[in-house]
């Protein structure tokens, strides 16, 4: 009889482990995948592009110039994981406007582009997205810099660790997302080997040249700040860590505030004025 339990238990844990595996990526990309909305009803001046991956998928963007002088710096954001590129026109309204020329765009599956997302996915969709801005002559590709946006946050350091940018900010970063998910999803599996998606942003940091800015608010309930602190931790020099007092994940003062921009825009100006030590291990 006891046999016959424990016979039933591990096939249940076992249907349960492989129903999670199965269904894992629906626990962690929610894409708005209707279309977008022109650019200029959203950003006067932005103009609509598209961009072309390396497997043949096409992505709308924004490219949204500066309104104020330029400071010939061009900011391409790495979204999060979820909604469109529309919920970061805020982002953008506020880098515009210190300046800098901005490029949303978004992932397969997202904003009415067609494909699923996958981590292989979205690394050659932040690829196409440099690309595109290396490619335009009015653009200096010496002075890019990559945002990345909570998950955005690995998307943009594995960029960075191909293709070094002026600059790396990450808001709201992890370590790696089994981290995240044992936080979250305490009575799941969560292992490494069993995900789909690794997202092992640490991994990714330690090769980054490049000077990185974390942003993390200090109540953020998606990210806790503990793992962005680690995450801080294990980045090579020249880095900067700036904590946004009261700030949860999704919170407007996080997310495109002023403390936000004008941190972002400090940290870019010290990188261009050469402020910064050669990186060290």
């Amino acid at each position: 009889m006891i046999a016959v339990v424990v016979l039933i238990a591990a096939v249940g844990v076992i249907s349960f482990v492989a129903l999670v595996w199965a269904t894992q990526r629906d626990l962690l990309y929610f894409p708005e995948r209707g279309a977008v909305p022109p650019a200029a009803s959203a950003l006067p001046g932005a103009s609509d592009v598209e961009l072309l991956t390396e497997d043949g998928v096409r992505l709308g963007a924004w490219l949204v110039p500066p309104s104020t002088p330029a400071s010939g710096v061009t900011v391409l954001v790495c979204n999060g994981n979820g909604g469109d590129r529309s919920l970061r026109a805020g982002l953008a309204r506020g880098l515009a406007s210190a300046g800098h020329r901005v490029l949303l765009f978004d992932y397969r599956g997202y904003g009415g582009n067609a494909g699923t997302p996958t981590e292989m996915g979205l690394r050659a969709d932040a690829r196409a997205a440099l690309a595109y801005l290396r490619s335009r002559p009015d653009i200096d590709a010496a002075r890019i810099v990559y945002f990345g946006e909570s998950l955005g946050a690995a998307v943009a350091a594995q960029l960075a660790a191909e293709r070094p940018p002026l600059a790396l900010v990450l808001r709201s970063p992890f370590t790696t997302l089994a981290d995240v998910g044992r936080i979250h999803y305490p009575y799941l599996p969560v292992i490494d080997p069993l995900l789909m998606d690794r997202y092992r942003t640490v991994d990714s940091l330690i090769e980054v040249s490049a000077p990185v800015l974390v942003v993390a608010g200090d109540r953020d309930r998606v990210v806790p700040i503990e793992l962005s602190r680690k995450l801080y931790a294990a980045a090579r020099d020249p880095k900067r860590l700036v904590i946004v007092g009261g700030a949860d994940h999704n919170d407007p003062p996080l997310a495109e505030g002023p403390s936000l921009v004008g941190e972002l825009t400090g940290f870019v100006v010290d990188a261009l004025r050469g402020r910064f030590l050669p990186a060290s291990r």
